[in-house]
């Protein structure tokens, strides 16, 4: 890549869990959270912020100029995987649903975000990791399946 390649492009990046089990706990959360940002890090990919629910995980980022969203994503959820197996953070294997969804974020916005992924689990108190995708969906005017796949992807 170019020494001279400039780019800002902030990505909002989210995958559920196979199957849509809730696999992860409060301490497995914040686990693989702080594993996601430092993983993201050894990969020189800059990480703002991350959420992971039980259910799914949040990720925004500002994508390398020689990096695609679906390198980032199969990084971040095979090394994941592979970790949160490798440390037995849940009773049984944990796998990541197959696809991820990715949303452009404008950098003026940013914090908002932000103070959106952290306002997470009062979020899920009222809403489903399957309605926010819905909604997110509609929002940017996109399609949203009406079933999530049900293969497993790292």
């Amino acid at each position: 890549m170019s020494a001279n390649a400039y780019c800002r492009c902030w990505v909002h990046i989210v995958w559920g869990t196979l199957d849509g089990q809730p696999l992860l706990d409060e301490i497995a959360r914040a686990k693989v959270s702080v594993y996601l940002t430092e993983y993201a890090a050894s990969r020189s990919i800059p990480v703002r912020v991350t959420y992971v629910g039980s259910d799914h995980a949040h990720a925004v980022i500002d994508l390398p100029t020689n990096q695609t969203i679906e390198d980032v994503v199969h990084l971040l959820k095979g090394s994941s995987s592979h970790w949160i197996n490798e440390n037995k953070l849940t009773a049984e294997t944990f796998a990541w649903a197959t696809g991820y969804q990715a949303f452009s974020v404008s950098h003026t916005i940013i914090g908002n975000v932000a103070g959106y992924l952290a306002n997470q689990p009062e979020l899920h108190k009222t809403k489903s990791f399957q309605d926010e995708m819905r909604e997110f969906a509609a929002h940017h005017d996109m399609a949203f399946p009406k079933q999530a796949p049900r293969k497993g992807n790292r």
